[in-house]
């Protein structure tokens, strides 16, 4: 298995860096870093060659991995008889490129237990923005380059809700890498005379399943769903561009050039009308007070890319 690729940009982007131990696990064009004591994912990184996908079917089984104790993943426990959709960190269609024995491998490595994390299971549009967010970054990449460098996690947090013993997530994050043109007027940097020199970008996201309720009753219903064996309760989705370092700050990884490269560091392009958006939840905002600031995203169109 070759694992995620750190110089498949031309530019280096590393694994995260954790402060804690984690286990690295290297599939076809990703890995995951397993979190033992959570038994999911604290990040996973892919590299998507937009030349080179295939439009393979949607097959595979969920199952263990065997080169890790069943103690230190979540498997089909626990999502038996409830409504938790076992949700691919990293996207099914996003590794499956190349010739047809290496994307027929890397489509059946999506379907093990360390790269799933629970849900919610409503399909709505917003899950459909959430999944599609590479699809757009793509298209609008593709026009310099057809790769991306792809990082998904969950942001873990000590008040998750513990079920069957694992704790659920409440909010996810996306960080998005390709290549593309400097802003004019940047410095040629050994560029041919009339070309503008190309550089690393990244966008970051943060998807937010937390119910819109406020804490005490949050705190009581999911107490009550917890006694009752049931899932604790989750809201609808709702996808948040956000500043690259938000999310290190959130998830206390260490994300290398990402933060540096962040296409809203610099004032953000003006974005498209839409309807008003929604500030994050007050569970994500006592995480990040300056989660106050984001700007819910609703349509692919509202997602702020240079030159857009």
């Amino acid at each position: 298995m070759t694992g995620y690729d750190a110089q498949f940009l031309g530019f280096g982007v590393p694994l995260p860096v954790s402060p804690v131990e984690l286990r690295v696990l290297d599939y076809t064009h990703f890995s995951v870093l397993l979190h033992p004591g959570r038994r999911l994912a604290a990040a996973t990184a892919c590299t998507v060659d937009g030349a080179t996908l295939q439009a393979l079917r949607r097959s595979g089984r969920w199952r263990l991995d065997g080169r890790v104790p069943s103690a230190e993943q979540s498997g089909a426990e626990l999502y038996a008889g409830n409504p938790l959709d076992r949700g691919h960190l990293v996207r099914r269609l996003d590794p499956v490129w190349g010739d047809a024995e290496t994307a027929t491998r890397a489509n059946h490595d999506t379907f093990t237990y360390t790269n799933a994390a629970p849900q919610v299971n409503r399909f709505n549009q917003s899950k459909e923005l959430w999944n599609g967010l590479e699809d757009h970054v793509l298209r609008y990449a593709s026009a310099h380059d057809h790769r991306l460098a792809v990082q998904t996690g969950p942001v873990f947090a000590a008040d998750d809700p513990l079920y069957r013993g694992v704790r659920i997530p409440r909010l996810f994050w996306k960080v998005v890498a390709w290549v593309g043109p400097a802003p004019d007027g940047a410095a040629a940097g050994g560029a041919a005379a009339g070309t503008r020199p190309r550089i690393l970008q990244s966008t970051g996201f943060v998807l937010d399943q937390t119910p819109q309720l406020d804490d005490a009753k949050l705190y009581e219903i999911t107490a009550q769903a917890l006694a009752r064996d049931d899932i604790p309760p989750l809201g609808p989705f709702r996808t948040y561009q956000v500043p690259v370092r938000d999310v290190a700050a959130l998830t206390r990884l260490d994300l290398g050039p990402l933060p540096g490269a962040d296409v809203l560091a610099a004032p953000p392009p003006a974005r498209p009308a839409g309807p008003a958006g929604t500030r994050p939840t007050d569970i994500t905002i006592h995480r990040l007070p300056r989660a106050r600031a984001w700007s819910e995203i609703r349509t692919p169109d509202q997602i702020a890319l240079p030159g857009r």
